[in-house]
């Protein structure tokens, strides 16, 4: 466990927290540290927990389940969030299940350069997610509007925003408490 601020362990863990620690558990039993570092505030800890999976792990999303890692790992480079990227990348890699294509995807996000290797609707989500990490207040209808004309349908793009969204509230967590993956399991998808 590493973080800037006190994060509480298992054995220390009074009953409120042991109930939200059992919903934090990954597929591997562990609590990463991006969901332990909430262990001071436990409602905290609930309400990522929910926002986390009904962003990326809701059966109802459309948006392809690689493409949803790429946006989170594209947004995680934006903000230069080490953390993330390499659970989410190491995600993105797996679902893609192409490793050429997988290192070109991840150099032209590295160099912020999507349309080397994206186009389309997938394009224009990457660049709408750039905008959106960078300049929110700059955003108008008329970034939604070239969604649309990119083919994007409307549950997409709430998908995609949301899916930004919490990568700028959690990579900002994550930078802002020092959190590292010191004992994390890295990946989503990586076997026990």
């Amino acid at each position: 466990m590493s973080a800037w601020i006190k994060m509480i362990n298992d054995s220390e863990a009074n009953n409120e927290l042991n109930e939200v620690l059992k919903l934090a558990r990954t597929p591997h039993g562990t609590v990463d540290n991006v969901m332990r570092v909430h262990s001071l505030r436990p409602s905290t800890m609930k309400g990522h927990i929910f926002l986390y999976r009904s962003v990326l792990h809701d059966e109802s999303n459309t948006i392809p389940t690689w493409f949803q890692e790429t946006i989170s790992s594209y947004v995680s480079i934006i903000n230069n969030c080490k953390y993330s990227l390499s659970n989410h990348w190491e995600n993105a890699s797996h679902l893609i299940n192409d490793i050429n294509k997988s290192k070109k995807i991840k150099l032209a996000l590295d160099n912020r350069k999507p349309e080397e290797v994206f186009m389309g609707k997938e394009l224009a989500f990457l660049k709408y997610s750039e905008k959106l990490t960078l300049f929110p207040s700059k955003m108008n209808e008329d970034d939604v509007l070239s969604l649309r004309e990119s083919g994007a349908s409307d549950g997409e793009i709430l998908e995609a925003n949301q899916i930004i969204c919490y990568f700028n509230y959690v990579n900002r967590t994550i930078n802002g408490l020092g959190v590292t993956t010191k004992g994390d399991t890295v990946g989503y998808y990586k076997k026990n």
